[in-house]
């Protein structure tokens, strides 16, 4: 949906006195780390919505040759998973913008971080939200998942 869109939804939400977690990343290839993140991000609040990184977004996050699918189908994916109810695609490099737009109850982030290590912590703290650390270990990567893709013989 389009930020104005997911906006109106969030407010809706709201009104009906449901709780919104926000949960982002790049989704570049879908992989089973993601689904447990997200699963666990939606354990956290009534409603998940989930910001995808673009394009641009992605090439300059993660390097030359990514993304590797391009946003409407990595956010068409995310919205596929039963527990996520609102998919947007974003263009800045951090989700600073949509915290403080959005305002969600709790932001969720993956194992790879710490409460402390969040770089937005002090965006959601500022508008009275919280930080959740969710998913399983951090034990499954798109880096790795595609340099094992490439080293199969065809």
């Amino acid at each position: 949906m389009t930020e104005p869109e997911l906006v109106d939804a969030v407010a809706r939400d709201r009104a009906e006195g449901r709780t919104i977690a926000l949960a982002n990343g790049c989704f570049d290839l879908l992989h089973v780390g993601h689904t447990r993140y997200l699963q666990s991000a939606a354990a956290e609040a009534d409603r998940l919505v989930v910001a995808v990184n673009d394009d641009d977004a992605v090439a300059a996050l993660k390097g030359k040759g990514r993304p590797v699918q391009p946003a409407a189908d990595r956010a068409e994916l995310v919205a596929a998973i039963r527990d996520v109810d609102y998919v947007v695609v974003f263009g800045d490099l951090t989700v600073e913008r949509l915290l403080r737009l959005l305002k969600p109850d709790v932001h969720c982030k993956g194992t790879d971080y710490t409460i402390d290590s969040v770089p937005e912590r002090a965006v959601v703290l500022a508008y009275g939200g919280r930080t959740a650390i969710v998913g399983d270990p951090k034990q499954h990567n798109t880096r790795e998942l595609l340099g094992r893709i490439r080293a199969t013989d065809e």
